[in-house]
């Protein structure tokens, strides 16, 4: 036992050695985070807007007020007439435009009817609805103040309510989809690399004929990226607490023991891409390029799964990042327990299982 030890602290100095390499365990995780949590995000703000008031009154006036307030509009431009709708549009300086038709408050006060007219640059279809419907709650919590007390015969109304993220926040889906790419590219590259790397430069050899049995040295290679990996986790969970406001609902040990098992899971993928390669270059490219699109594509927080065909779906229940982001959006966002999610638990354990088995007898002691 004390030589698989020694193997490990070679592989840590090898690491330590290697900018590139820990640029890519610290620094690819801190900045990809950072970047889904706040640049790339499927929430809407910031929208640029134009208003044509055709009243002019105190009610459009505070209408107007509050829309251009909001955080998810921005007011551009107050057009003069209906024909420089078109014209804003075709700039490109608007995404929507809302027009007050003329006498709107006397018309609200006498005839208890008015239209507002929310045109948008429906290009972007998700982006027109959404900011439809911002602005229509807008308009409809103006209308519940006029109304007060008062209330139409007949009137149905609804109540909505947000579970697990109330202010629909887009890190709330982004950190667990994060976490599943970065610890699935991280690990499985990182660990095909240091293997294969030692294949090309001749040093296996040396290795595999020192008294450690073969696979302890393999397995000596890929501890240094697991107890790394940890600290990624760690860091990760650090930025989603204290800068994006992201909470931690359930239990942070399951959170960590669910983790640990997914990193697992990718090392041994790693194990499997570095037996079937020779170079450095093809190993990278097995792992980052290869696995990126599926994880990408399937893990389900980019796109629903449910919404794919059926045959895509299959191949989804393939993906280890899809098993694990269904864990941390269960246990990190919902706060749910190992009843919860035993039956990913399991299945990742059974990926870990075989991808560990298939890579140790695949694995060519005699290096050709």
């Amino acid at each position: 036992m004390k030589q698989f030890f020694i193997f490990v602290k070679k592989e840590f100095f090898h690491i330590w050695r290697d900018r590139r390499t820990l640029l890519i365990l610290f620094g690819m995780p801190i900045v990809q985070v950072m970047i889904f949590g706040f640049a790339l995000t499927n929430e809407v703000k910031n929208s640029k807007i134009g208003i044509l008031d055709l009243s002019k009154d105190e009610a459009t006036a505070t209408l107007s007020q509050r829309i251009s307030a909001s955080q998810y509009f921005d007011l551009v431009e107050n057009l003069k007439s209906s024909s420089d709708i078109d014209a804003s549009f075709r700039k490109g300086d608007t995404k929507m435009v809302i027009v007050f038709p003329e006498h709107f408050r006397e018309s609200l006060l006498h005839s208890n009817s008015v239209q507002i007219q929310l045109i948008a640059d429906a290009s972007d279809p998700n982006t027109a609805t959404t900011l439809i419907n911002y602005a229509s709650a807008i308009i409809n919590d103006y209308q519940d103040e006029l109304m007060g007390e008062t209330k139409l015969p007949y009137t149905i109304t609804t109540q909505t309510r947000m579970l697990y993220n109330p202010q629909q926040k887009g890190a709330y889906n982004f950190v667990p989809g994060v976490m599943a790419m970065i610890l699935m590219l991280v690990c499985t590259m990182m660990t095909s690399i240091a293997i294969v790397k030692e294949k090309e430069t001749g040093t296996m050899e040396v290795l595999l004929v020192s008294p450690l049995k073969p696979i302890m040295v393999i397995l000596a290679k890929a501890v240094p990226y697991l107890l790394l990996s940890i600290i990624n986790i760690i860091s990760i969970l650090l930025l989603s607490v204290y800068v994006l406001d992201v909470p931690i609902a359930g239990s942070l040990a399951l959170l960590m023991f669910t983790s640990i098992l997914f990193i697992i899971t990718s090392l041994s993928l790693g194990l499997l891409i570095s037996s079937f390669t020779a170079s450095q270059q093809t190993a990278m490219l097995i792992s980052l390029m290869g696995l990126f699109m599926p994880t990408l594509l399937f893990s389900g927080f980019m796109f629903p799964i449910e919404n794919m065909p059926l045959p895509l779906q299959v191949i989804s229940n393939i993906v280890p990042a899809k098993w694990y982001y269904y864990i941390v959006k269960s246990v990190m966002i919902k706060g749910l327990g190992i009843e919860a999610i035993w039956h990913e638990v399991l299945i990742l354990t059974g990926m870990t299982v075989f991808l560990l088995t298939v890579s140790i007898k695949k694995y060519n002691v005699r290096l050709a």
